[in-house]
């Protein structure tokens, strides 16, 4: 039996959520968890540890620099890979989720090839993932 990979989707726009879970499920048959509050999303992440995290910036309470920031500084979830999912298209943010340690950055409107090509390329540096 084939272990699903897990990834959990942290992002307050629940129809972009609903979107790319489904996508991502039957396409490459990933096992994918939304969050669709940054605080929820931490709480999942220290609980369920998954194999990686889609995290948006833009989001009420928390941004999602914060977000990666209390992930990459919690033992629970430090090692949990982070690909910034996000609006937001600029070389300072960009520099600025690298300093916090994100793997890849990926800009909205999400191109699903490359999103897939993203997340197969980090499980495989991380997790031994067969694509």
């Amino acid at each position: 039996m084939i272990d699903k990979k897990r990834i959990l989707l942290i992002d307050d726009e629940k129809d972009f959520c609903f979107f790319v879970k489904n996508n991502l499920k039957a396409s490459e048959g990933f096992a994918v968890n939304c969050a669709n509050d940054p605080d929820k999303g931490i709480r999942l992440a220290r609980r369920q540890h998954p194999d990686l995290i889609l995290l948006d910036i833009k989001m009420p309470k928390k941004d999602g620099f914060e977000v990666l920031s209390i992930l990459k500084n919690d033992t629970k979830t430090l090692s949990i890979p982070v690909i910034m999912l996000t609006a937001i298209d600029d070389e300072s943010a960009r520099i600025k989720a690298a300093r916090l340690y994100d793997e890849d950055y990926i800009a909205k409107p999400v191109d699903h090839a490359l999103l897939k090509r993203a997340i197969k390329k980090v499980l495989t540096r991380y997790k031994n993932f067969k694509a």
